[in-house]
């Protein structure tokens, strides 16, 4: 079955008032929508309120960080989302960033890869209704057993960038969720953790044909993600590290318009999708066609309703 996934909230809009939309998500053709987590809403909540207003819909969390919950609370989070949707679920995990652990939750951003692995193998345990006691490298969890374990435990994907990360979400994970490439860049990442497993990508969309407020938006946006170092090595892997290195030079000497100016237009308009809504359903369909199983838009404001968009953006047209 093909998926075709929105991210929500919207930017803008209040939380309550997305109802009317995402009832009619199901009949525009969307399959998923997917949440993310950084210092706007929770990743949790609007999936709750997603599986009472569109029961057909899967939810997806893009991404949950393992360091900013305990893990305990985290397997909670999980299985009130699992039971709410039973097997419509799936639960996206990663490490986040050194901003976000650090800075705005006063943890500690320390050995990423095995806390991400010991968190996926934990979750495994405890949603599955077990009573785990386990030592781990990154932690120590002593007789944690869900009062409620799910009926149908959740997927659980990986947030994955680089080789090191795909392969473990091959192996042990139910997919991998990635973030910021271009559709050029999937068969790399695909061939990373092989042709059965679920691949999502969030794929930011601004659908409009003034192609210069577009890529001014896009410029933004691609200089305060790609700085960050996990980012930086990413592309550096995809092989944008030259295209990307005045960038991060005028980055790190603080001229930050000069950073964004830096930015080629190839670049933005390879990783912003933008034009006509036609034109950004085929790019999205792109995406698909070179190996991607869920596309999880991401609607950036126009100035237009984001709700029309949404609507403009279906599959079903």
């Amino acid at each position: 079955m093909s998926r075709w996934g929105i991210t929500l909230p919207l930017t803008g809009v209040p939380l309550a008032t997305h109802r009317e939309l995402v009832r009619e998500l199901p009949d525009l053709g969307y399959t998923d929508v997917w949440t993310a987590e950084t210092a706007g809403t929770d990743a949790f909540t609007p999936l709750a309120l997603v599986a009472e207003w569109a029961p057909t819909l899967r939810l997806g969390t893009a991404i949950v960080p393992v360091f900013t919950r305990g893990p305990g609370l985290l397997a909670m989070s999980a299985a009130t989302i699992a039971e709410l949707a039973p097997g419509r679920f799936a639960l996206g995990i990663g490490t986040s960033s050194p901003a976000i652990v650090e800075g705005w939750n006063g943890g500690e951003f320390t050995e990423p890869f095995k806390r991400t692995r010991d968190t996926l193998r934990f979750l495994r345990a405890a949603l599955a209704g077990e009573k785990v006691s386990e030592t781990y490298d990154t932690f120590t969890v002593s007789k944690f057993r869900l009062e409620r374990p799910p009926a149908a435990p959740p997927e659980i994907m990986l947030a994955a960038l680089r080789p090191g990360m795909l392969r473990l979400a091959a192996r042990e994970a139910d997919g991998a969720i990635t973030n910021w490439l271009a559709a050029a860049d999937v068969p790399k990442v695909r061939a990373e953790i092989g042709p059965d497993a679920e691949l999502v990508a969030r794929i930011f969309v601004c659908p409009t044909e003034d192609a210069e407020a577009a890529r001014g938006l896009g410029r933004l946006l691609i200089s305060s993600y790609l700085t960050v170092p996990v980012y930086a090595a990413f592309h550096d892997w995809l092989g944008r590290g030259d295209l990307l290195r005045p960038m991060h030079e005028a980055w790190a000497a603080g001229d930050r318009r000069g950073a964004n100016a830096a930015i080629p237009d190839t670049v933005v308009d390879d990783l912003i999708v933008h034009g006509s809504p036609e034109a950004c359903r085929e790019r999205i369909q792109s995406y698909v066609d070179a190996g991607l199983t869920t596309p999880a838009i991401a609607v950036l404001p126009t100035g237009a309703d984001p709700a029309d968009l949404v609507r403009a953006l279906a599959p079903k047209r």
